[in-house]
């Protein structure tokens, strides 16, 4: 038996389920013209009547003046969102700070300890240490 046998048989297989399982009757739309009519359905609760629609849309165009407590409860949201990105980027910028002093005091560290590693291989014993051994021109 192929793979494509295999796969026929299960896809039927669950068809079958499916169509034999009470929660599919459940899903399924009703197909018959009672239902609409009725005033309890549930297309009654979902849907509303044509005239209340578009008193609906009229009242809230494109155009339509929002009253003052939707305006500020806008604005309200607007400068929550402002204040949550400025901290966001206030404590970004102190991370990048404290990584970038962090970064050049450990560069600072590394200069100065190989500079007195060359300083230490380089002393002869003989004359004083480098910075006093300059000669003046």
């Amino acid at each position: 038996m192929s793979w494509t046998h295999a796969a026929l048989l299960v896809l039927l297989t669950v068809l079958l389920a499916l169509s034999l399982s009470q929660e599919a009757d459940a899903a399924a739309v009703p197909d018959g013209k009672d239902s609409v009519k009725d005033p309890r359905g549930t297309l009654r609760r979902i849907f509303m009547q044509e005239a209340d629609a578009s008193n609906f849309f009229r009242r809230r165009s494109r155009r339509g003046v929002k009253s003052q407590d939707e305006l500020d409860a806008e604005q309200r949201q607007v400068r929550a969102a402002d204040e949550r990105k400025r901290e966001f980027h206030e404590e970004k910028r102190n991370e990048f700070e404290s990584y970038a002093e962090e970064e050049h005091d450990e560069q600072n560290e590394r200069t100065r300890e190989s500079t007195e590693q060359w300083r230490e291989f380089h002393y002869d014993g003989m004359h004083p240490p480098y910075e006093y051994n300059r000669q003046s021109i």
